[in-house]
């Protein structure tokens, strides 16, 4: 499981680098995104860099991201992950840095020996309260 850990933590680190093709690196060729922008999902080319560079474009300075409360299991060659990540970042022509606290489980396999994220999948609760407002405020 400590490889699993470090795959996850090396990517959040690449990500807060801007290292887009280290961050990609732990991927495999094709994931299956559902990320917090629309749409509902997509695949994600990871030989590509692009889509990943346009995002952190939108930043003063890539993103920090922070995972928490790693939870990993594993059978044989498939693992899945959850956490509690967070972003804190300030996006261009904006004065005001934030922090957004949201879930996360990530698809593993293990392929040609390396474990590699398969599937990607985050996701910020709602209010209940018919507003349906993403609920950002959250803190874990």
């Amino acid at each position: 499981m400590q490889d699993i850990r470090e795959v996850i933590e090396e990517r959040a680190a690449r990500l807060s680098e801007g290292d887009v093709k280290g961050f990609l690196s732990r991927s495999a060729p094709e994931v299956l995104t559902f990320d917090l922008a629309p749409p509902l999902g997509k695949r994600v080319d990871s030989s590509d860099p692009g889509p990943l560079e346009q995002w952190l474009a939108g930043f003063e300075a890539p993103p920090r991201r922070r995972v928490t409360q790693l939870e990993i299991t594993v059978d044989g060659d498939v693992a899945f992950a959850t956490s509690y990540d967070s972003m804190s970042g300030r996006p261009k022509g904006t004065t005001d840095d934030f922090t957004l606290w949201y879930r996360v489980t990530l698809g593993l396999r293990r392929i040609d020996g390396r474990w590699l994220v398969t599937h990607e999948h985050e996701s910020v609760p709602f209010l209940m309260d018919g507003s349906f407002l993403a609920a950002t405020g959250l803190e874990p």
